[in-house]
């Protein structure tokens, strides 16, 4: 700060007691500023001292003690976890309405305080699990497990809710669940099931399930009784990137098939998966013209075809048993596609199938986007119905 002269100071002190008192405090808020900016400017720390600096600061650090730290989950370990996961949260989101109506209906059975389980309760919940059209077979399993493990005790939702899940997951559980892929390519997959099915739909989800597994797959469009169902096709492989065999409208689906075999031969893809007809006049005449496809892909490829996957809608219930009945018994199916679980709060469905048809839910629907297919895992399933 600079020295004020003598004139200054005597200006100063009459400031202070005459009519302009205070502005020598004002003086000093304003010359200080100017006092600063006169300072000599600070220059920027060298470089090499920074990362001297910095390096001195990393090596004084201590490493933490090797007992307080978790080890790193492997690559396999992690990939697995996101796996599961990511199954859950799907199969989750899908369940999402079935999940509502079973847990709005069993959680307006209990009180804060916990509900006697006595034959009163068991009734009641028979008949909120009935309304996910399970059927009375499993309803009654569940039912008569819930009674067997907490009749005569008061217990809270949780843990009827777990009791029901662990019953449901032993009834779901199934030896395995994978797609069965030929020795050599390649693997010949053919598809069954009732118009309005979703059937046409779940081809193109598997396809690209198979493709983003890395696998080169050749469609198919063997339903050529239905040109929307070509044009739907047609449309799927474009998304997906794969290859298509189509036929003019009415055509044999035989030789759709066989075509489609051959063009897999020439390519050298690794999974064909072959659309056929959703509706014919008579069950005869159905299983007419699948024995004839069987015929013609086993021709060009030994032990085809390795699957026959029978799409069945869940947003039809107990009608949707019935309607697949004779594609079952016609075409020798050896797993089930469950569509539209998505859409429908009759997600338990699953379980009468299970035990009607003995074969294997190999992929589940959850939504309308191309990646709405998931293979089918009991444990999540069972998990996701439930869960609150």
């Amino acid at each position: 700060m600079r020295r004020l002269s003598g004139k200054d100071r005597q200006s100063d002190q009459l400031d202070a007691t005459g009519p302009n008192q205070g502005r020598q405090r004002d003086r000093y808020l304003y010359e200080r500023p100017k006092i600063r900016q006169n300072r000599r400017p600070q220059l920027p720390m060298p470089p090499f001292l920074q990362v001297n600096l910095s390096m001195a600061f990393w090596r004084s650090k201590k490493p933490e003690s090797s007992e307080n730290v978790d080890p790193a989950p492997s690559s396999g370990e992690r990939s697995t976890e996101k796996s599961s996961t990511g199954l859950f949260a799907k199969m989750r989101s899908g369940l999402q309405k079935t999940r509502r109506t079973l847990n709005t209906d069993i959680r307006d059975l209990f009180k804060s305080e916990g509900r006697l389980v006595d034959d009163a309760l068991l009734d009641d919940l028979f008949a909120k699990l009935i309304r996910t059209d399970m059927g009375t077979g499993p309803a009654e399993t569940i039912r008569d497990d819930v009674a067997t493990r907490l009749r005569g005790r008061v217990v809270q939702l949780e843990e009827v809710l777990e009791t029901i899940t662990e019953q449901t997951r032993s009834m779901l559980a199934q030896e395995s669940t994978e797609l069965q892929f030929a020795d050599s390519p390649p693997t010949v997959i053919l598809v069954v099931g009732v118009n309005g099915s979703g059937k046409t739909t779940s081809i193109g989800k598997l396809a690209y399930h198979l493709h983003n597994t890395g696998h080169k797959v050749v469609l198919g469009a063997g339903d050529t009784f239905r040109a929307a169902a070509v044009e739907q096709l047609t449309v799927w492989a474009g998304r997906i990137g794969c290859d298509i065999v189509t036929g003019n409208q009415g055509a044999d689906p035989a030789s759709v098939a066989y075509q489609t075999a051959q063009r897999a031969i020439e390519t050298g893809a690794d999974v064909v998966i072959i659309d056929t007809a959703g509706r014919l006049q008579t069950q005869t005449n159905l299983m007419q013209q699948l024995e004839k496809i069987r015929r013609v892909v086993e021709n060009k490829v030994d032990g085809a075809p390795h699957e026959v996957l029978l799409v069945l809608d869940a947003t039809a219930g107990q009608n949707a048993i019935s309607q697949a009945k004779g594609f079952s018994e016609a075409a020798g199916c050896t797993g089930i596609v469950l569509a539209k679980l998505d859409g429908s709060a009759k997600g338990g469905v699953i379980l009468p199938i299970r035990e009607q048809f003995t074969l294997p839910v190999k992929f589940v629907g959850l939504g309308e986007k191309v990646e709405d297919i998931a293979p089918f895992d009991p444990d999540s399933f069972a998990k996701a119905l439930f869960s609150e």
